[in-house]
Formats: structure tokens, sequence, C-alpha cells
């Protein structure tokens, strides 16, 4: 188990995360619409001061170990998540799926949207953490490298497959094992975030693109091309092009993939880098392809008729948020079936129906199609079996590799 140490951002990771909040994924997203402007402030002031002051050395922490768990006497459930990533109903005021739980188990959920950012809400929940106290929370949603982050720590309980029988049985192939939590022992995917290429087929004036090789080659395309800011994506779908499988990639791989995406910077083929800003490029034209997350591919198909998307032959970069029961839980049960039953077809099917991300449940596509066909036939919400197969997951880094790689994407796109 790591034992905790004080996090000392680099200047590149610090970079990265200035990315990010100003106009990354967590910038604009749908399930983040909120304010870096004020939020990132707070990101950057949070982890600076925590950073600075020194939190000890927490040594041997309780990770994979329940804490006293006061399900039974207290039909309670705590859940943070990130905003605009639950189903609301007309009134805006209350969550269907949340409430039809509550009203089956008897089980009052603690619903709160306090998630904007992982490196923000990880510099808030870490002083709990490491002195090993409770935080608050029963479950939390955290995207995969800053889930792997804390179960290398030990800082979430191990979760009890007796509690999770339909997760166990419904969990889709291409979310099963990730190898920063190999069967999924202390996490379950909430939804899943795919990158694809999207494209405007006004703005493309029956130029042909299929891959991320026709974005940086394709002299038509000149200076009408977007890759994004968040670093795992952009160069994850460009080792993929390459040949390269972004689970198991060398340095040297890293170093050849900056070098191409450089070439395409020099020459003018790559107009800039962007965050969810991409959205108005390509819905205008001014991009004629980018590479997007499916989940805005799906808003802007439905916004636009001249936006539309394409799954590369070399595949594609899917990662996921995902949900975890922190140490000291009081309500680790009831965190469990909360858990276990979004991976009903049902509540899964209403809550992809909301928030349009890829569901992580096998089995939901009959569900989903009684309340929207069309989301149940689209691949970017329900990945068929074909689809599946071309998914890939940018492998775990060190410390000492994400300090580098940044430093090298940040230089790239001039951060």
């Amino acid at each position: 188990m790591e034992q905790y140490e004080p996090d000392r951002l680099s200047p590149a990771q610090v970079a990265a995360m200035r990315r990010s909040l100003r106009n990354g994924r967590a910038a604009m997203t749908r399930r983040s619409l909120l304010r870096a402007s004020t939020g990132g402030a707070l990101a950057l002031g949070g982890l600076g001061a925590l950073s600075a002051c020194g939190i000890p050395a927490a040594g041997k922490t309780e990770g994979g170990t329940a804490a006293d768990d006061h399900s039974a006497k207290e039909k309670t459930v705590s859940f943070s998540n990130w905003t605009e990533y639950m189903d609301v109903d007309e009134s805006g005021k209350h969550h269907p799926t949340l409430d039809a739980f509550t009203k089956r188990t008897g089980i009052k959920v603690k619903y709160t949207e306090d998630i904007n950012d992982n490196n923000e809400f990880f510099g808030k929940i870490k002083p709990q953490l490491a002195a090993g106290q409770d935080t608050g929370r029963d479950i939390i949603v955290l995207t995969d490298w800053l889930a792997a982050r804390l179960i290398r720590l030990g800082w979430v309980q191990k979760l009890d497959p007796s509690n999770l029988p339909h997760a166990y049985a419904n969990l889709s192939a291409q979310f099963r094992s990730p190898d920063w939590d190999p069967g999924r022992a202390y996490s379950y995917p909430w939804q899943g975030i795919s990158t694809v290429i999207a494209y405007n087929k006004k703005a493309l004036d029956g130029v042909e693109v299929k891959s991320v090789s026709d974005l940086l080659d394709n002299p038509k395309l000149k200076g009408r091309v977007g890759f994004l800011t968040e670093m795992r994506d952009s160069m994850g779908m460009t080792l993929l092009d390459m040949g390269k499988d972004p689970e198991k990639f060398t340095d040297d791989d890293y170093d050849a993939a900056i070098a191409r995406l450089q070439k395409g910077v020099d020459s003018g083929q790559i107009r800039r880098f962007t965050g969810n800003d991409y959205t108005s490029d390509i819905t205008s034209g001014d991009f004629a392809a980018c590479i997007a997350w499916a989940g805005d591919v799906v808003q802007l198909k439905a916004d636009s008729p001249d936006v539309d998307f394409v799954i590369p032959d070399s595949g594609y970069l899917t990662s996921s948020d995902n949900m975890l029961i922190p140490n000291k839980a009081r309500h680790k049960t009831n965190a469990e079936r909360l858990m276990d039953y979004y991976y009903e077809p049902e509540p899964a099917a209403e809550l992809a129906a909301y928030i349009n991300y890829v569901c992580p449940v096998d089995g939901v596509k009959d569900a989903l199609a009684k309340i929207d066909e069309d989301a149940a036939n689209n691949p970017l919400i329900i990945p068929d079996k074909a689809m599946q197969a071309k998914s890939h997951s940018f492998r775990s880094l060190s410390s000492k590799e994400e300090t580098a790689y940044e430093a090298k994407f940040a230089k790239l796109t001039g951060a």
C-alpha cells in the first residue's frame, strides 16, 4: 500500500490543472457547467495551501477494511456527485431515480452536487482521509485516474460483492477490469466517457475523415483541425493511430506521438487545442473535424444536422467516472445498495436517457428504448459489441511519468 505524502505539484501538473479548469472537461461539459473563474481559483489556491502547509503522512491506513457500519439503524446514504450528472424532473427539484430508490428501500439519499473538478474535490476531502476521519460522504464519484490514486493510498473501502449482485452481473465488459482496480474490488463506474472524432459535413465539403491521420495529414483540412487540451485524450487517440496501445505504451512511444502532433502544430494543420469550447467551432464550421467527447457529440447532433462522428478503425479512448466508498463512511451497506440499484436496467435507462453519457450497464437497451428509442440505438450511449471491441483506456501513470508527460504536452499546446 502506498504511503501518503503531501502533494507537491510540479509546474507541469499545475499547468495541466489550469488547462482543465479553464477549458477542459472540468470547465463546461454537460456534467460541469461551473465557472472556471471561481472554481479554478479555489482549486488552485486550496491545493497550493494544502501542499504548502504539508499534511502529515498517514502511515498505514484502513483501506480495504470496513469501518463501523450504521446502515441498519440509520436509513440514509450521503452521495456526492458532479453537477448535471443525475436525472431531474420537469420541476427541477426532484431526482426520479433517487426518489424511487427511497420509496423501495426506505433509505433516504442526501444527494449533493459538490464535485466541480477532480483536483478541487481531492483537496477538499484529503485532510480527513489522511487523518483517518469520516468525510461525511458514503459515495463519491471520481474520474479513473483519481480513483486509482485513492485506491493506491488505501483511502477507500473494499466492496462487498454480496451487496452488488446486479453490478457484478451487468457491468459492461469494456469497464470490467481496469489496470488500477482489477476486477472492480473498490469501484464501479457511474458513467463512461468516450473520445471520438467529430466532424462538420458542410465544412468538410466532400473530404473524407476516418482517422487521426486524416486530421493530421490531409492538406485540404489545414487550419481547420482541433485537438483537446486534455493530455490523455489527444495523446491516446494519436498513439492508437500510430499503432500503439495506450494501455502499454513506452516513453519512446509517447515522444513519437508528441513529435507527430508537433508537426501538425508547426505546419498549421492543427488550428488549436481546445477544451469544451470546440463545440462552437465544430458547429460553426471553423473546425472541419476535431477530437471530441461523445457526450457532447450526442447533444451537437441533436442540435445540428451537419455534425456527426466517426470511430477510427484504430480505436478510441474510454475513461470512466467511478463510484467509491471512502474510509470511515458510516453507511457502507446502504451505499452498496444504491450503487447496485443503478445497475438494474430500468434505473440505468432513466439515467442514460437524461445525461447521454456511455451507460456501463449491459442489458439496458430494451428499457432505454421504451423511454427514448433514438438514445437506445445511439452507439455513443449504448456501444454495440463492435464498438466496445475498439475501446481502449489510457494506462495508469506514476507521479514521475505524469510530471514528465504533462510537461511535454504543455510545451506542445503552448500552455
